[in-house]
């Protein structure tokens, strides 16, 4: 199948399935293998830097914030926990659950949250930001554009995404087998041209304001934010 409604079904089948219990693990706490454990520092990376980068700006209570993918509420509920309002989503309805069950035992997150089982073309509303993680990557770029403009008529403010480079050497890792471990694990993996990326976010009227690259042994993700200003 390579059509990209394929891929939508493909992603919400894999991530209600056995992408479940490994992202779930992966994103957790408990014993996990050498390249799943690089994975989950990886993320966490990516999710502490949004964090520092929503806390620098001193105004994230009472903010509201679309997590557009939300998986197991790894960004979700430690914002919600510093009282920003929280529209946590994601195409899984297990990881949605997931999510609702680990905020049950922060009763400050919780009253912050609102979740919901949708995919990114379903989302609506207005947010002052809309944050969208290690989700692109299961996309091509034509449909990676198209989840661009229509997260960015969610956002007020802010958008910040992170997607996963193409560049000569993570091409090449991706196609011998090192970047994306294990073929029956995983989605397709899509790496988008940062120019690309950044095209797509000017065509919707946003400027680059802040960048990184986090990047372990197997997991490469650049991540952006962008405002009006």
């Amino acid at each position: 199948m390579t059509t990209t409604t394929d891929d939508k079904t493909i992603v919400k089948d894999y991530f209600n399935a056995t992408g479940f219990d490994r992202w779930r693990r992966i994103y957790g706490d408990g014993e996990v293998n050498k390249v799943q454990l690089d994975i989950r520092v990886g993320h966490q990376q990516t999710v502490e830097t949004v964090i520092s980068w929503l806390k620098a700006d001193n105004n994230l209570a009472g903010l509201s914030i679309c997590d557009a993918g939300c998986g197991v509420g790894s960004l979700s509920i430690p914002l919600a926990a510093v009282g920003a309002k929280v529209f946590a989503s994601d195409i899984s309805e297990k990881m949605v659950g997931e999510a609702r069950e680990t905020a049950a035992s922060n009763p400050q997150a919780l009253q912050n949250l609102t979740f919901a089982v949708q995919d990114l073309e379903t989302l609506s509303g207005k947010y002052h930001t809309v944050v969208c993680l290690d989700v692109l990557i299961h996309y091509p770029q034509d449909k990676a554009a198209e989840m661009i403009a229509h997260l960015s008529s969610l956002a007020e403010h802010r958008l910040i995404l992170s997607f996963a480079p193409k560049t000569l050497c993570y091409s090449l890792l991706k196609k011998i087998g090192d970047f994306f471990p294990g073929p029956s694990k995983a989605t397709r993996a899509y790496l988008h041209p940062e120019t690309a990326v950044v095209k797509a976010l000017e065509a919707n009227g946003w400027k680059v304001q802040r960048n990184d690259m986090i990047k372990t042994r197997f997991y490469f993700s650049r991540l952006l934010e962008v405002t009006h200003d």
